[in-house]
């Protein structure tokens, strides 16, 4: 980590901050709030912001990049974004038109892809200058493996940004990453989101958990910045969102939390309600 910024060396030489803000937004809610919880993010210094397509809020969200630009709060250079190639745009000859097309009986259309020839024609938007770095995002560790066994690979993915936190803790993913020199990304540090479409309700819900409540207490920090340390001492580049302004800046915070040295560690054991043990 490189400790003056708290940035993490990618493999192929650039770095990444190892806190970024992520910029989803439910479908209800206006567009026009990711472009104020962006300024409001890099106001209280975020420099990693992460979108993507199928957010469907990107030009909301550079518009924000470019007013802090514009008023000199930070440059270009200065930030790292990540976008994403949703599922249905990964034909390299054929583009993708719809997030989820459907037939005419209402039945989801599948298709099947060679990944291979995705990564193919990323790697050629690196060449052209369209994207500094490249990786992925929901892969696991065979399908990692097939990228890096491609015949000709020219670029290894820098990152593999997956659902990751104290109750989804990707172990084992996190160790194959690791030995191949790719960097873990968390989305949901702070828990599932709770869509009631996806997720039962009655399950724990992570900021409750009191194990998270008692180091909170213990260290005079949030549950949210707990969970997310976790993350940083793992070696985890992590995510967190809000469009809630104290929120934001209190996720910040998590850089002067990351100064503190303790002697607590986090234990990679899991019991049966979902929570996770710390020894001092």
């Amino acid at each position: 980590m490189n400790s003056k910024c708290h940035r993490v060396e990618l493999n192929d030489g650039h770095f990444i901050p190892v806190l970024g803000f992520g910029t989803a937004i439910p479908s209800e809610v206006s567009k026009s709030k990711a472009t104020e919880a962006t300024k409001i993010a890099i106001d209280a210094g975020f420099r990693h912001i992460d979108s993507a397509h199928m957010y469907q809020n990107e030009e909301e969200v550079g518009l924000a990049i470019r007013s802090k630009i514009e008023d000199g709060t930070v440059k270009r250079e200065d930030i790292f974004y990540t976008s994403k190639l949703w599922c249905t745009f990964h034909r390299p000859e054929l583009p993708g038109e719809e997030y989820f097309p459907i037939d005419e009986h209402g039945k989801a259309i599948s298709d099947k892809v060679d990944l291979c020839d995705t990564w193919e024609a990323m790697e050629k938007c690196k060449d052209a200058g369209l994207a500094k770095s490249i990786g992925v995002s929901n892969f696991n560790c065979r399908q990692l493996e097939m990228i890096l066994n491609k015949p000709g690979l020219k670029y290894k993915p820098v990152c593999n940004q997956v659902e990751c936190h104290p109750y989804l803790n990707q172990s084992k993913l996190l160790d194959f990453c690791k030995s191949k020199d790719i960097v873990l990304v968390a989305y949901s540090a702070l828990g599932t989101h709770r869509d009631k479409h996806w997720v039962d309700q009655s399950t724990p819900v992570l900021l409750d958990d009191p194990v998270l409540a008692s180091m909170a207490k213990k260290y005079k920090q949030t549950p949210a910045l707990i969970a997310l340390r976790y993350q940083i001492q793992r070696g985890v580049v992590v995510l967190a969102k809000s469009l809630n302004e104290a929120r934001i800046k209190e996720n910040m915070q998590l850089n002067f939390f990351m100064c503190f040295k303790y002697k607590g560690k986090f234990k990679e054991f899991y019991n049966p309600c979902l929570s996770f043990k710390l020894i001092n």
